[in-house]
Parts: structure tokens; C-alpha cells; sequence
């Protein structure tokens, strides 16, 4: 893994008060039980992560101008992990960006594995899990074109991925010519192998949880089509019917691909489908543990599939064990 120094820039700030604060919080909070991450960074260091931001972080973990972008908040840093070592097998881990949704994961990240988690403000409200469907889900999930379009406008090619995932291949090479917008199908039906790669008329169902994107205007214009589309939402428990919207409206004036299904299957189908599981063996790059709800059920089907990793391989992790 490389080495690298991280610069930030420091601003004006209200020091003393900050300091006066982290002092009060030493007193009352470790009657209260107050994470350990806390007293494990000086005040100064606690400082220099909030005042990262999203181009010094991206500048730090590109190579060849991409970056691979998550959000997490901290009770899923276990999910983290797991879909860090499955990168690292991979030998992409260098270019992994965390979105940090809270404090929390934003210390923890950068304490164990510096400049390589950043904080755009404002951090949402519940350090809690949520589970698919809620509006604390909703909430989470309608930052992410944001983080991403701010990317995209910083000049780099952008690889999101939720951490509900486990990389068996290289994705890379999946990302054939200079297509603006790279996404994968959230339908479980199977399709033949040399399936089209455009995207389906009628009502398509793509996932948003897995998107390749280069900063071309038509990138661009699908982040920003997204985003309105979230604004108008008015069931919002989910940010992919806004993400299927964009791609619908914006199809017409933008290079879209559908990736390989065998590559890049919905948890509906790999997860369900013995059949096509055992006739695409090989062929799997990215597994979505998505169709079920729940953090255990999630953590329970890894296990049951084999692919929890972080029991016997934390060390591969650039988090080592959490």
C-alpha cells in the first residue's frame, strides 16, 4: 500500500472554545460512556479532520484520476471492512474515498488509515442504523449525487459503491470505452449473456448503489437530473426511483452502459438462483447483498455465502480489525 502525506490547509477558528468544549467533554462523558475514539486523537487532530475537505481528500486518494467513492456511518464500519478487503484483494484499496456521515466514522477511518475519510457538512442528525426504506435511509442516501457530481466537477472518474458489497474480480476492466455513465441492473429475471448494454425501455430498474461515471457533461447532467428528481420525491424512503427517473429523461443526450449481468448481479439473483450461480461461475466481479433488510440478516447471508471476510482476514483490511 502506498504512503503518503496529507496536507491541510488550516483555517481560523475559534480554538479556544473548541478546546474548552473537548475539555468539558473529558470530564462529563466518561460518566456517560463516551467512545473511546474520542480521547484518542488531540484536539488538534480532531480539528485538522473537520477541516478536511472533499478536493484535498479526493487529490490524495486518486490514481490515474479515479477514485472509488462510499458513504458509511459508523454502525456499518463492520461492512466497511469487509468490502475494503475484498478491494485490497484487488490491489485498488489506495483509491478508496469514505464519505464519513458522522464524526465518528470520520475519526475512526482517518485514525487508523489518515486522509482517507472526509466529512461534507452538515453531518445528518441519527448515528443509527437504517434500514432500506426509511427516511433516515432517505436521508443518507439523497446526499450521495452530491458527493458524487462534486467529483465529477473536480475533473475525476468516480466509482461508487455501496459497502453492502463483495469485489470477487477486478471491475475495471467492465468499464469498456468512453461511455459517461456505467450502472448495473437491479432486475432478478436472467438475461442471456450477451444481454444489450443499453438501457431498457418501459421502466428499467438500475441499481444506484453500484455507478461508474466519467466527468463528461453527460455525467454531469445525470448527477444534476438526480438531484431534482430527489427534490420533487414525494414518497422519500428511496433514492433509486429518482436515480431510474434521470437515467429515463436524460437518455437521449447521454452515454449510458448497462454492465454484464453475470459480472455484476443483483443480490435477488445470486443470492437466490443456484442455477445461474453455478452456470456464471467465474464470471461474478461485484456481489450486492441487497433484496433483504437488515443489518444481521445482511451480516448472516455473507456468512452463509462465504463471504464474510473480516473474521479470519481483518489484517488484509487497511482498517485492520475494528
Amino acid at each position: 500500500m502506498q504512503n503518503h502525506n496529507v496536507t491541510i490547509s488550516s483555517q481560523p477558528s475559534n480554538s479556544s472554545t473548541f478546546f474548552s468544549l473537548l475539555v468539558l467533554l473529558g470530564v462529563i462523558l466518561p460518566w456517560f460512556g463516551a467512545p473511546q475514539f474520542l480521547f484518542q486523537n488531540t484536539p488538534s487532530s480532531l480539528a485538522k479532520w473537520r477541516n478536511y475537505t472533499l478536493p484535498q481528500a479526493a487529490s490524495f486518494v486518486a490514481k490515474n484520476g479515479t477514485v472509488i467513492v462510499c458513504t458509511v456511518s459508523h454502525p456499518f464500519l463492520p461492512f466497511l471492512n469487509n468490502w475494503l478487503i475484498s478491494i485490497t484483494r484487488q490491489k485498488h484499496q489506495d483509491q478508496v474515498l469514505v464519505i464519513a456521515e458522522d464524526y465518528a466514522t470520520l475519526y475512526t477511518v482517518n485514525q487508523k488509515w489518515p486522509g482517507h475519510a472526509v466529512l461534507v457538512p452538515p453531518a445528518p442528525d441519527s448515528p443509527t442504523a437504517q434500514n432500506y426504506g426509511s427516511q433516515g435511509f432517505f436521508n443518507l442516501t439523497s446526499r450521495r449525487p452530491r458527493h458524487l457530481l462534486h467529483l465529477l466537477e473536480l475533473g475525476y472518474n468516480v466509482m461508487y459503491n455501496d459497502v453492502d458489497m463483495v469485489w470477487l474480480k477486478d471491475p475495471f476492466p467492465y468499464m469498456k470505452g468512453n461511455h459517461d455513465v456505467y450502472f448495473s441492473d437491479d432486475w432478478t429475471a436472467v438475461k442471456p449473456l450477451d444481454h444489450s448494454h443499453d438501457l431498457e425501455k418501459g421502466q428499467p430498474n438500475i441499481c444506484s448503489c453500484m455507478i461508474y461515471m466519467r466527468p463528461t457533461s453527460g455525467g454531469k447532467l445525470v448527477m444534476k437530473k438526480w438531484i431534482d428528481e430527489l427534490h420533487a420525491e414525494t414518497m422519500k424512503t428511496n433514492d433509486q426511483p429518482g436515480f431510474n427517473r434521470a437515467l429515463m429523461k436524460t437518455a437521449g443526450q447521454v452515454d449510458l452502459y448497462l454492465l454484464p449481468q453475470a459480472a455484476f448481479p443483483t443480490g435477488g439473483l445470486y443470492f437466490e438462483n443456484k442455477t445461474w450461480v453455478e452456470e456464471t461461475k467465474g464470471m461474478h466481479a461485484i456481489i450486492h447483498n441487497n433484496y433483504i433488510v437488515g443489518f444481521k440478516e445482511k451480516l448472516k447471508r455473507f456468512h452463509d455465502f462465504g463471504l464474510w471476510l473480516v473474521d479470519d482476514h481483518a489484517k488484509e483490511s487497511p482498517l485492520g480489525r475494528l
